[in-house]
């Protein structure tokens, strides 16, 4: 048997994830849902509108990360909402996104897209959390392998680098691809990305760093530990967390 690549794993992560999800009833017609950014949580969003297509999910009403999420759901005719819309009242029954990084505690690295802020606005005002992930992100710490991003106010720039130095970080300016100079993020902000020469504590260093004044969010998820889905190259699906 031949072993899937990254890309079919992605896929298999996900597709995995949301019909699982709606056997086991935790994906339902009427639910309020954030929907992820990525490469991995694009897939999941796919499958979900085919749910709707095919009658067996009604009145979906979901939140999305990121300008590119919004435009999938349009093109596959998922409704999308504000939090601040009446009908979501701030609160959602459920997310499904990807990560950069899983470690063995279901602890995150997100925000390789730089969609961090509103990917954690939805992922810790959700009742449940579900990543889906290919085996490449499953590791044993985090810190040391895929940079920490670090979303914040332009202005902030040169305090918020010296403040993370002063973490034992080191500190690069997200530059932008096919653009001039750094990137924006869809809220008008910038990105610092961080790697650290030992693994770190995401626990105490999304509080510390979310503490450095100019600092906008962190991408480190600790604090709504989600169930996840990550697929191997095997073509099977390890399960944490449901």
């Amino acid at each position: 048997m031949n072993e899937l690549s990254q890309n079919e794993q992605k896929i298999l992560a996900a597709r995995t994830a949301v019909e699982t999800l709606v056997e086991k009833g935790l994906i339902f017609s009427g639910m309020k849902i954030g929907l992820g950014t990525g490469s991995t949580a694009l897939p999941a969003v796919k499958r979900l509108s085919e749910f709707i297509a095919d009658g067996t999910l009604s009145d979906i009403k979901a939140v999305v990360t990121s300008f590119q999420t919004e435009n999938a759901c349009a093109d596959w005719n998922i409704p999308v909402y504000s939090f601040k819309a009446r009908c979501i009242e701030g609160h959602l029954d459920l997310a499904i996104d990807g990560a950069d990084e899983i470690d063995v505690n279901n602890n995150l690295i997100k925000g390789g897209g730089a969609a961090l802020l509103r990917e954690k606005i939805v992922a810790y005002n959700s009742s449940r959390f579900v990543i889906v992930a290919d085996s490449s992100k499953a590791v044993q710490t985090l810190g040391t392998k895929f940079a920490l991003p670090v979303e914040f106010i332009p202005e902030a720039y040169v305090p918020v680098k010296l403040a993370l130095e002063k973490l034992g970080a080191s500190v690069v300016l997200r530059e932008g691809v096919r653009k001039c100079g750094p990137v924006i993020t869809d809220n008008g902000n910038q990105i610092a990305d961080c790697l650290w020469k030992n693994p770190v504590d995401p626990v105490a260093f999304e509080d510390a760093i979310n503490g450095i004044t100019g600092v906008v969010e962190t991408g480190f998820f600790t604090k709504n530990k989600p169930s996840a889905f990550i697929a191997k190259a095997d073509g099977s699906v390890e399960v944490r967390g449901l």
